[in-house]
């Protein structure tokens, strides 16, 4: 059977994202997490990268809306910026609910659900629907171990855990931020900073 070519990667970030998660003390899931959101729906909200590859692989979508993933997420900030109820924010806060009294259980649970999902497609690539329109899988799959790189990150920094992404999952990360960062016209300051010419300009983000 053919795997996708992005599914390694993903599942690399995923089972990284549980480890980490197995070492988070429970006292902590009411501590500060990221921005308004406090450990257990920065957790939540991470949780929902594989949540959503096990609801959205079982669907499918007429044309392909959205060709990569920097393009998926110039499509998802133009709807956080319309994004005036908070709806977002209050995702991450209920999938964090979602996670119960066992969240680590409840995480093992989604990436069951989410291998599930993959294997049933046998390799196949299928166009599937998105929150940002129909995707291939495989183009689906590294906007998730994007968001589960980035935000184990968020996760180590809370709570003080050392961690460090897998190297391909790390990888891919730095593609895909790259590839937003030309898209949004940073391509140009991006490398000046990693060549060390100049610090990035204030609030310089490729996610909403």
């Amino acid at each position: 059977m053919t795997e996708l070519p992005t599914r390694a990667t993903f599942d690399t970030a995923a089972r990284a994202f549980l480890a980490l998660a197995e070492r988070i003390p429970p006292p902590a899931y009411d501590g500060p997490g990221l921005g308004e959101w406090d450990l257990r729906s920065l957790v939540g909200h991470t949780s929902r990268s594989l949540v959503t590859v096990a609801t959205y692989l079982p669907t499918r979508a007429e044309t392909v809306a959205v060709t990569s993933p920097a393009a998926y997420f110039a499509a998802v900030s133009r709807i956080a910026s319309v994004d005036d109820d908070g709806a977002i924010a209050r995702r991450g806060v209920d999938a964090g609910r979602a996670l119960g009294a066992d969240p680590v259980a409840a995480l093992q649970a989604s990436y069951a659900a989410a291998t599930a999902a993959l294997d049933d497609l046998a390799g196949a690539d299928p166009v599937v629907e998105t929150i940002a329109g129909g995707m291939r899988v495989s183009d689906y799959l590294p906007t998730r171990t994007f968001e589960l790189t980035v935000h184990c990150l968020d996760i180590a920094r809370a709570t003080g855990l050392d961690f460090a992404p897998p190297h391909d999952a790390l990888v891919e990360a730095l593609d895909v931020a790259a590839e937003k960062a030309l898209e949004l016209g940073m391509g140009i300051d991006v490398l000046l900073t990693l060549t060390g010419r100049q610090p990035l300009p204030p609030n310089c983000s490729v996610v909403p």
